[in-house]
C-alpha cells in the first residue's frame, strides 16, 4: 500500500489548455491515472533533477482539439454526434520515448492501465496540449504511487453448528450467511444444514437476530489463519505486489539486524 513503488505522472508541462478544467486540476487528474509500466525497470529520480533521463523517466504527450462535425444532423443535440474529440480519455495519452528508450524497451507498451478514464470534456475550439513526466515513487509520498486500490487482511471465520438444523430453520440459517457458506442437504427426506465454506462469510452476525437460531450456531475466528486481500490498480498483478512487499519487509528486517550487530555490547 505504501512502499511498493510504481510509476506515476509527477510533472505536467502545459503548453496549451483552453478547456474548462484548470491547469492544476488537470495535472492532478493526470497524476492519478495508473500507468502500466514495470517500476522495476526504472531508477528513482534524484531530487533536484529538472531533466529526466531514459532510466528514471517516462514521457507521455496529450494533444487533442475539439471540432464540430459538419455531417451532424441540424436537429441533433447529442454531443457525440455534434462534435469530434469532445471527450478526452486516457487512451489519448501517447508514450514519447526519451533518449534510447526504444532500444532499452523494444517490446514495451507503456500506456495507462485503462483506456476509458475520462480526463476532461471539450467544446469546439477548445484544446489540451500537455507533456507529462512519469517518475518512480511510493505511496508513502503520494497516494498516486500506491499500486493497490485496497489491501486488507482478516482472520479465517470458524462457524460451528451446535446441533442439527433442519427444514425451515435450515433455510432461514442459509439466508443469514453469505452465499456459499451454508448448504442444505437432503438426508432421509429432511433438509439439513451444514457449513460448506466458512471462508466466504463476512461476519454479518445476522443469525443472532433470530431467537430460534442464535443458540444453534457458534461464530469464532481461527487465530493463526489470515486471509489477505490485495486489489491491484492494474499496474502489477497482485502476486507480484505481495512478493515485492515481502522483499521490502525482508530488507527492513535485515537492516534492523545489521544495526543490532553494529551496536557494541556491554
Amino acid at each position: 500500500l505504501s512502499e511498493v513503488p510504481t510509476m506515476a505522472v509527477e510533472k505536467v508541462f502545459v503548453y496549451n489548455n483552453t478547456s474548462i478544467v484548470q491547469d492544476e486540476i488537470l495535472a492532478h487528474r493526470l497524476g492519478l491515472i495508473p500507468i502500466r509500466a514495470d517500476p522495476r525497470l526504472f531508477e528513482y529520480r534524484n531530487q533536484g533533477d529538472e531533466e529526466g533521463t531514459e532510466i528514471d523517466t517516462l514521457q507521455f504527450q496529450l494533444k487533442i482539439k475539439c471540432s464540430r462535425n459538419p455531417q451532424a444532423a441540424k436537429e441533433s443535440s447529442d454531443p457525440n454526434e455534434l462534435y469530434f474529440n469532445h471527450k478526452v480519455y486516457s487512451k489519448h495519452m501517447t508514450w514519447v520515448p526519451l533518449g534510447n528508450q526504444t532500444d532499452l524497451f523494444p517490446d514495451a507498451d507503456f500506456r495507462p492501465v485503462h483506456d476509458d478514464i475520462l480526463i476532461a470534456l471539450l467544446r469546439p475550439g477548445q484544446e489540451i496540449d500537455v507533456l507529462m513526466h512519469c517518475v518512480k515513487g511510493i505511496g508513502k509520498d503520494h497516494a498516486k504511487f500506491s499500486p493497490v486500490a485496497t489491501a486488507s487482511y482478516r482472520l479465517l471465520p470458524d462457524i460451528t453448528l451446535l446441533q442439527p438444523v433442519e427444514d425451515d430453520a435450515a433455510e432461514m440459517l442459509q439466508k443469514c450467511f453469505s452465499p456459499g457458506v451454508i448448504e442444505i442437504q437432503n438426508i432421509k427426506g429432511k433438509k439439513v444444514a451444514r457449513v460448506a465454506n466458512a471462508r466466504l462469510d463476512t461476519f454479518s452476525r445476522e443469525v443472532f437476530r433470530h431467537e430460534g437460531l442464535k443458540n444453534l450456531v457458534r461464530l469464532a475466528r481461527v487465530r493463526n489463519h489470515y486471509i489477505f486481500s490485495v486489489e491491484s490498480t492494474g499496474i502489477l498483478p497482485p502476486d507480484v505486489l505481495v512478493s515485492e512487499a515481502i522483499k521490502i519487509l525482508m530488507g527492513k528486517c535485515q537492516r534492523f539486524l545489521n544495526e543490532l550487530d553494529s551496536v557494541p555490547m556491554e
